[in-house]
């Protein structure tokens, strides 16, 4: 009788993860950054076709909401 546990069966950490990882990064920054411009788009839109509003005010605004997210959304350095 054949064994059910065959020496190719997968063993948990043999496999290579680097792809997934690598899908899972870039998901992640645009996602960051897909987030952060809607933001921005928002913030411009809201701004500028409020009563009184103009599109420098919203164009202005949306310009420092994207600088400061880039900034703080930034990757910290590698070692």
């Amino acid at each position: 009788m054949a064994d059910p546990h065959a020496q190719d069966d997968y063993v948990r950490g043999s496999m290579e993860i680097s792809e997934q990882k690598s899908t899972y990064d870039l998901f992640m920054v645009l996602s960051k950054y897909g987030a952060l411009s809607i933001a921005a788009l928002l913030a411009l839109l809201t701004l500028w076709f409020m009563p009184n509003g103009s599109f420098i005010m919203g164009a202005g605004a949306a310009f420092v909401l994207m600088a400061a997210g880039i900034f703080f959304l930034r990757s910290p350095k590698a070692h």
